[in-house]
């Protein structure tokens, strides 16, 4: 028996709490033989500034100490871990003028359960955007550099399609995690309670319909130590775009059965892939 499962936190701006939160969710799972388990974005620091997510990262690089404690309770749990994402720094690049890029990736990193770091993905689509709501205005490009590739993290018994929150506004991105081959396509997210309320349910049953593939979607939920907002209600849904678990508010978990038997039927019932009349070119992680 395939597991997944979605935790909802309401992250601190402090590593070691949060670790802590996610480890006392971790031995709380229920027993399976494979279990694929997601944390939101931002799972090990939030409720800060942009800016202290880039010196976290900064922090990270000398000791990598953030990617260790994420792999060391995937081995702990015997878990895949989805860890949502965490702010990692920059390397060697320059801008045009020549001046070092200070600035880091929002990165979703994928870990066996003996701790190995499988697959990264960094998120593509930076949230700019003006919401109505306490911030007002969002401006995630001031101190995150997008990604450019899509990535598949491919386990035993399925392919992980991964991507993050405001990536979850773009269809193509989800598409072409499909024909990547997508059996399960994850959205760790921190959205907004304005954005969340309106479009949250609808755009996740959305991706899954579409693509066929099983949504889970871990998110941050609560009112946050800088004043932020998050709508939570993270879900898992399935291929027919059926809501299979929710925690609406607070911190939780929810867990629910994968089949591949159940995927198989969707896709061979209606082979909306095979029907496609629209190409379009794929870039991914190797």
């Amino acid at each position: 028996m395939v597991s997944l499962s979605a935790i909802q936190l309401c992250s601190k701006p402090n590593v070691e709490k949060n670790l802590n939160t996610i480890d006392t969710f971790l031995k709380a799972l229920p027993e399976s033989d494979e279990h694929i388990v997601v944390l939101p974005e931002c799972c090990l620091f939030f409720g800060g500034s942009e800016k202290d997510q880039l010196n976290l990262a900064k922090e990270n690089y000398i000791s990598n100490f953030t990617v260790n404690g994420l792999s060391a309770l995937a081995k702990k749990y015997h878990v895949c871990l989805v860890a949502g994402s965490v702010p990692l720094l920059v390397e060697n690049e320059t801008s045009r003028d020549e001046k070092p890029i200070d600035k880091f990736t929002n990165s979703s990193l994928v870990f066996s359960p003996d701790g190995e770091l499988i697959q990264r993905y960094d998120k593509i689509h930076l949230f700019d955007a003006k919401v109505s709501d306490g911030q007002k205005q969002y401006l995630e490009s001031t101190y995150t550099q997008g990604g450019d590739k899509l990535s598949i993290a491919v386990t035993e018994s399925a392919n992980i399609g991964l991507s993050i929150c405001y990536d979850l506004r773009f269809p193509e991105l989800y598409r072409q995690l499909r024909l990547l081959g997508a059996d399960i396509i994850t959205v760790p997210s921190a959205f907004t309670a304005t954005t969340g309320k309106a479009h949250w349910q609808a755009l996740l049953q959305a991706r899954a319909i579409e693509n066929q593939v099983y949504i889970i979607a871990a998110g941050q939920q609560g009112i946050h130590e800088n004043g932020r907002e998050t709508w939570g209600h993270s879900m898992i849904i399935s291929p027919w775009g059926e809501i299979q678990a929710c925690v609406p508010d607070g911190e939780g978990i929810i867990t629910t059965t994968y089949s591949s038997e159940a995927l198989a039927k969707v896709r061979q019932a209606m082979p909306v892939i095979e029907h496609n009349k629209f190409t379009s070119k794929l870039t991914s992680h190797e």
